[in-house]
């Protein structure tokens, strides 16, 4: 099934959880048995018919559950769990996020807020350039009207990856390709909001640039401030869709 196809399906289905379910269909079939090597990135993302970001952000987010581990030598490798084990958890790792979306939202919030200080103290040389190479990108997408919600998911997972805290990387690496997707799809920012985010990815930026904690907690905590605005009301999306 291509990507097309499944941006058709019904009900439709986000392209890393298919992925994911594809991947699990093909352990619990045995194509794929517990301790064996995956195939590579690009070859699944050939055979799955999407773009191989998309089968990385799967890879990523299974690893965070332990199910599968790459080795940087000789490639990624699904866990020793039994058939069925694994099924289970692949199962709630699909699920995971559809029930309680606000509590997510405020997840996000509080854990970015301590990366972004954290980055801001460790952040390297090599950081700070992908972080800025996911800025450009992030605004000239935006800028030419176009949707950037996958640029604007790098810019913050960068800022994860500088925070040199694996366990805050792994769980914004989580939290982030759903929600990013999930208010995308929502539509609850209009183009001046999006006009608006791009000054305020430069100001966390310069403040991870500058080595300034306090700076780049402010910086994120008012470009997320949308976010816990969101979260705390009864009425989750819907009631502040009207004035964001």
């Amino acid at each position: 099934m291509n990507q097309k196809e499944t941006s058709h399906s019904k009900p439709q289905q986000p392209i890393v959880d298919h992925i994911i379910g594809q991947l699990r269909q093909m352990i619990t079939t045995g194509l794929i048995k517990p301790g064996q090597r995956l195939p590579a990135e690009r070859v699944l993302a050939e055979q799955f018919g999407v773009g191989r970001s998309y089968v990385r952000e799967a890879i990523l987010k299974l690893e965070f559950y332990g199910l599968l581990k790459t080795n940087p030598q000789s490639g990624t490798y699904v866990s020793g769990l039994s058939i069925k084990m694994l099924d289970s958890i692949i199962a709630d790792i699909v699920n995971f996020n559809k029930d309680d979306f606000n509590a997510l939202l405020e997840a996000r919030y509080y854990l970015e807020r301590d990366a972004v200080k954290l980055a801001a103290e460790r952040r390297s040389v090599e950081d700070l350039q992908r972080l800025k190479e996911a800025l450009v990108e992030y605004e000239e997408k935006t800028n030419a009207g176009e949707e950037a919600y996958q640029e604007d998911m790098m810019f913050h997972m960068q800022i994860a990856r500088a925070s040199k805290n694996s366990v805050i990387e792994s769980m914004i690496l989580v939290l982030i390709p759903d929600l990013v997707k999930n208010m995308v799809g929502k539509k609850i920012f209009g183009a001046d909001r999006k006009i608006q985010a791009i000054q305020e990815h430069r100001d966390i930026y310069n403040a991870i640039r500058e080595k300034d904690p306090k700076a780049a907690h402010y910086a994120i905590s008012s470009h997320l401030s949308d976010l816990l605005e969101i979260s705390r009301h009864p009425n989750g999306l819907n009631a502040v869709t009207m004035y964001m």
